[in-house]
Order: structure tokens, then sequence, then C-alpha cells
């Protein structure tokens, strides 16, 4: 009797952890990454109806990648309220704010969160290891949709372009080498774990920089997002929206580390190129 009652509780307590697992692998809410740049009036309309809100809901704007959040706030919300009734709201957290249960909660239950340009590692010394990231991911699992534009898209992944370069301690907005060892990241929020994002990408030729992400993560698919672009992401399938054009790495096969200048090559590599409206797949 012992027994069936003990194989009976660990069925129901691994159903129970099956249950959350798959919850957490097909998040209800959707992502809606812009590479940075203009955003025309239809793409943040299309931004409106992914997010698809009730008349009960609100947006909430985090500008803590950008050195002005208030003018980052002000810009979203002088277009935003052209084309929608909804309440926009700004939370501008610290490390203090960051324990804050009622601010949190007020992320948590946002239907739309956009993540404002600027810094990503900026906005992740905040959020980091506190609530306020939980609840942008409880918001995602739940059904909400997370956008952000240049560093708002950048934080998207689990392993973060922050921009700088190991073997150059100057600051540049692109690569202009590819070599191992070089690129420096760090942990994002971790909505994308398959997908390693980088924005302004035609437009500041960051070809270098995402192929470096590859070389030191090969499993990963590297997307880059032009300005005035977007992704748009339902669980592992991927949309295009907007002007220009997203390039998509994956698959690196055959690389080898030279033991001079920290140079690589690589034998095979996918690459596609993806415009508005167009859908890919990924892991």
């Amino acid at each position: 009797m012992k027994n069936k009652l003990l194989l009976k509780s660990f069925t129901i307590i691994s159903l129970l952890l099956t249950s959350c697992f798959v919850q957490a692998q097909n998040p209800k809410g959707k992502l809606f990454i812009i590479g940075g740049g203009d955003r025309s009036d239809d793409l943040m309309k299309q931004v409106l109806d992914v997010a698809e809100l009730g008349k009960k809901d609100y947006i909430v704007v985090l500008p803590m990648s950008s050195e002005e959040p208030d003018s980052s706030f002000i810009f979203f919300k002088t277009q935003m309220v052209k084309l929608t009734s909804n309440p926009i709201v700004m939370l501008n957290f610290n490390k203090e704010t960051a324990q804050n249960k009622a601010l949190t909660d007020s992320v948590q239950n946002a239907k739309l969160i956009f993540i404002s340009g600027g810094d990503q590692t900026r906005f992740m010394k905040v959020v980091h290891n506190t609530p306020i990231k939980t609840a942008i991911l409880k918001a995602y699992e739940n059904g909400s949709t997370i956008s952000g534009t240049s560093a708002g898209a950048a934080v998207m992944s689990e392993k973060m372009i922050t921009g700088n370069q190991k073997l150059q301690k100057e600051y540049t907005g692109t690569f202009s080498v590819i070599k191992y060892d070089n690129l420096e990241t760090d942990k994002g929020l971790g909505l994308l774990k398959t997908v390693v994002i980088d924005q302004h990408f035609l437009k500041r030729n960051r070809y270098n920089r995402l192929l470096s992400a590859l070389i030191e993560f090969p499993d990963l698919t590297g997307i880059g997002i032009d300005e005035a672009t977007a992704i748009i992401v339902r669980n592992n399938k991927v949309e295009v929206a907007g002007e220009s054009e997203v390039i998509v790495f994956k698959n690196p096969k055959g690389i080898v580390k030279a033991k001079k200048d920290n140079l690589i090559s690589i034998e095979k590599l996918e690459m596609s190129i993806y415009t508005a409206g167009q859908k890919f797949n990924i892991k």
C-alpha cells in the first residue's frame, strides 16, 4: 500500500514538474524585437496588433538602458498616444526600487512591455537577479508581449552582446576583425535561449561582430536585425516586419582557431536574408 502511494505521489510530482517545464518552454507571450533606428507608425501599429491590448490593459516602458530615460519615454509616448488609447506608464527602476513589489507587479501585469534603447549593460545591471527580471519573464510566460529597440533588442538573448571587445579596449560601433576570444558577452534576460541578437545590423555593418558570437557559441543562431526593422517571435516561429532586412547565421562547421593572432576559419556556414512578411523557425 505504501509503495503504491509513493508511486502515485511520485507520478503526480513528475507530471507537475513536466507541466512547469513545458510551460516555461512554450510561453504564451510574444517578442517584438526592433533593430533600432526610426520606428514608423506602421511598425508600432504592428506592435500593438501583436500585443492584442484589451480596454483595461496598459503599456509599461522600461527606459533604464538610456542615459536620458525621461526623453526616451516622452519620445515613445508621443508616438504611441496617436495609435492607442491604452495607458502608457514609465517605470524607471534603480537598485532600490527593483525590490518594490507593487512596482514589479505592475511590470508583470502589463500587457505590453517596451524596453528602450541605450546601453544594454546599463539595463542589465539594474535588473539582473532582481524581481524586475522575474516579472518580465512571468509576464512573457503568461501572455504579454515584450518589445524592445536597439539595446532593448540585445537584452532579449540569454547570451547578450555588450558591444565591447576583449582584445581592443577602445569601443567601436562595429568590429574590424573576426577573432576568437574577442567578443564580450554578458547575461541578458534569457527570453531567447537559442539565439543571439545583434541590432543596427546593416546600417553599422556588424557582420564581424555576429560572426564572432557564432565562433564562441556555435550552437546558437545569430540574428542581425537592421534599423527600422523587427522580428516577431512566437515560440520558435519568427516573422520579419519593417523596412529593411534581417540576416540569420547558423550551423557553423569546421571551425579552426589558429594559434597566432586569434584568427579563425569556418569551413561552412548557413546564411539567410529575410524581408517583411517572410518567416523562419528557430530551435
